[in-house]
């Protein structure tokens, strides 16, 4: 039994509804279901008894809510100790975050980052992913998070987020390519790929390019270096009717009628996000904030 499930038992038995305990943990209330029901298969017993009004433990849920109690005083007991033999990183966490990001992933990681390391302010950079490992190697940033993980062993990596991306289409388009799965890549055949400068990513668009080209499409020319990639022009871009661009399935930015976002059949895509930091690093919130965005993927699982 791993400690996320036993503060997700505990929050859910505290709390008496598995919507509350959600809103308390910072994750969705399917991931949070899960976990519980997950749990409960492992342990080979009913914990919770759900109805209309909310939750109750059972006769083992409740021994099970004392011994886990007792194992997170424990738990916490153990690392308010340890922080005294590391350092917090003098107050501030300078995190460099992409364009595109499920919504929730940072969010709910700050929530857990403030609660474990009150002292900590952090400061965000929208920076790409070549910017964000170079600003890693040479001090400006504490934590990266990127679309592709770098080589060498002065940076350690964590996997944080697995996206199936779709593609966004004007919507008379959508309606013509659309499969009872999705759009096939192969049918974008005709359309020019609204594409990012390969300087800022260079591994994401080559895999990109190649899973394009192994399906018969045309990348296109080379986006100019000094072109940076501004997410809201997606829309005014495929809403013409002559492209498509790639985005995630929650695209956090508002779509209008003109547009639709499809799945790729078959999910040929997948984009995933790396959280990056120094390897010799021993600061305790740098450690609170990544063990929370993995926390994300392992709830989560992919989108």
């Amino acid at each position: 039994m791993e400690l996320r499930e036993m503060r997700a038992f505990v929050a859910v038995a505290e709390a008496g509804a598995l919507s509350k305990a959600a809103r308390q943990l910072h994750v969705s209330q399917p991931a949070l279901s899960q976990t519980i029901t997950a749990l409960e298969r492992r342990l080979g017993v009913r914990l919770l008894v759900r109805a209309s009004t909310g939750v109750q433990a059972t006769e083992a849920g409740m021994t099970l809510l004392t011994e886990a109690r007792a194992v997170l005083a424990r738990h916490d007991q153990a690392m308010a100790a340890m922080a005294r033999h590391t350092t917090t990183g003098g107050g501030v966490l300078r995190v460099g975050v992409p364009l595109e990001l499920p919504p929730e992933l940072v969010p709910a990681a700050l929530a857990r980052l403030a609660e474990a390391c009150p002292d900590t302010r952090v400061q965000a950079r929208h920076l790409s992913s070549v910017a964000q490992v170079a600003g890693l190697r040479t001090g400006e940033l504490d934590v990266g998070l990127v679309g592709e993980r770098p080589a060498g062993p002065d940076l350690d990596a964590a996997l944080v987020v697995e996206e199936n991306v779709g593609v966004l289409l004007a919507t008379d388009v959508a309606e013509k390519l659309a499969g009872p799965d999705g759009v096939r890549l192969e049918n974008l055949a005709g359309l020019e790929w609204f594409a990012f400068a390969r300087a800022g990513s260079p591994a994401w668009y080559d895999e990109l390019a190649a899973i394009l080209r192994s399906h018969g499409l045309d990348v296109g020319p080379d986006v100019p270096e000094e072109q940076r990639l501004i997410v809201e022009l997606k829309i005014p871009a495929v809403s013409a009717g002559g492209a498509y661009a790639f985005a995630p399935p929650a695209w956090p930015y508002p779509m209008p009628d003109t547009v639709r976002w499809l799945p790729l059949a078959g999910n040929p895509i997948v984009r995933r996000t790396w959280a990056v930091w120094p390897a010799a690093s021993h600061r305790r919130d740098i450690a609170e904030f990544v063990a929370a965005l993995e926390g994300h993927q392992r709830d989560g699982s992919r989108v």
